[in-house]
């Protein structure tokens, strides 16, 4: 009998993601991973979610060690704090400090999940390790997932072609999420009914303001009319903000909406458009760096997506020396720095890269750093 290490992480779909293993004929182990020291500073660090003093994270671990008495599975923990810390969130500050906008979970994916995870799956004895990520491998390839809503492919971007093997994902042929909480509910499993997880990845939902601002200074600066050069109000600092973003500025006063359309660093500038059709907000190339294939072929031509959950856009890449990638592509709205540009092969995800500036007419955007 196959032996499989699954992540568990007290949600519902890695609890299904074990049922449907067991199913399958696997000799299923569970591994619940601690990457955030949860005990420090709850209160300070702006956690809303504090209940009878128990944080998220170990109720987590309490419905992950519930669900595996009740599918009679063994689970372990390990703790990877100092590695996500050092691999992940280090790397999530340092974005915010460019003024960029960065997605954690993919690097987490790329350093957690399928790195220090697998090692220690190894360690348990795994032939496979398996995940509760709606995505699918066939043939050795990274593909989309049957429910298209829940898709997340574009979060395992970042994972190499060897990360990829002897990997399952269970739910990759799943119909919806309402067929996952129907079969948790099948086995009075205590996630049936939990809320999906939300906020950064380990470190939960929480007050994004005063979680940040124990680890970044606040500096406000001006608003400014990108068009008009008009001082509107105050931001509250630069990090907070990303490109297309519309509410939260905490401005009035004018006949159509605002967009925030640039940040200017060393002038702790945010600078914000009317409409949400202004030309601002538009793009015509990025330039990627960290740029990740999981397979064999470099395509010239292909799909992508410039945010999860967004829709594919037709791009042409164009390879440079330096190992980075200019994507040309028709114009495109709130296109961002620090996000991740993600390519396909129609549902096969090829892999992507990190965008790091942002271009019109394949000149440098100035307002989009």
């Amino acid at each position: 009998m196959k032996k499989v290490v699954i992540g568990m992480s007290g949600g519902v779909d890695s609890s299904v993601a074990a049922i449907l293993l067991k199913q399958q004929g696997y000799e299923v182990i569970g591994l619940f991973m601690r990457n955030w020291d949860s005990s420090i500073n709850n209160d300070i660090l702006g956690n809303p979610n504090l209940n009878n003093n128990i944080c998220p994270q170990e109720q987590d671990y309490n419905d992950a060690k519930a669900v595996c008495k009740k599918l009679e599975i063994p689970l372990h923990r390990i703790d990877f704090i100092k590695e996500y810390w050092d691999d992940v969130f280090t790397y999530f500050l340092e974005e915010l400090k460019k003024g960029r906008t960065p997605n954690p979970d993919i690097m987490c994916n790329k350093y957690i999940k399928f790195d220090c995870f697998v090692k220690e799956a190894k360690r348990l004895g795994a032939d496979y390790i398996a995940t509760g990520h709606y995505a699918k491998i066939e043939n050795g390839r990274l593909m989309r997932s049957h429910d298209l809503n829940k898709d997340q492919t574009y979060f395992l971007s970042q994972l190499s072609k060897e990360q990829l093997e002897n990997v399952l994902f269970p739910l990759g042929d799943i119909e919806n999420k309402e067929e996952v909480r129907r079969i948790a509910e099948q086995y009075d499993l205590i996630t049936a009914h939990k809320k999906d997880s939300t906020g950064i990845c380990f470190i939960g939902e929480r007050n994004f303001k005063n979680f940040l601002k124990n680890y970044l200074p606040n500096q406000s600066g001006d608003i400014i009319n990108i068009d008009t050069n008009e001082v509107l109000g105050k931001h509250i600092g630069l990090m907070y903000y990303t490109i297309g973003q519309r509410k939260g500025l905490d401005v009035g006063g004018t006949k159509d909406k605002l967009f925030v359309v640039g940040k200017d660093l060393k002038k702790n500038v945010l600078y914000v458009a009317e409409g949400e059709d202004n030309p601002y907000l538009y793009s015509t190339s990025c330039l990627l760096e960290q740029v990740n294939f999981n397979c064999e072929e470099r395509p010239s031509t292909c799909t992508a997506k410039f945010r999860y959950r967004a829709k594919d856009y037709p791009v042409t890449l164009t390879y440079l020396e330096n190992g980075e990638v200019l994507v040309n592509y028709d114009p495109i709205k709130a296109v961002t720095p620090g996000q991740a540009c993600v390519f396909y092969d129609q549902d096969y995800c090829l892999g992507g890269g990190i965008i790091k500036e942002v271009r019109k007419e394949n000149e440098k955007l100035w307002y989009l750093l």
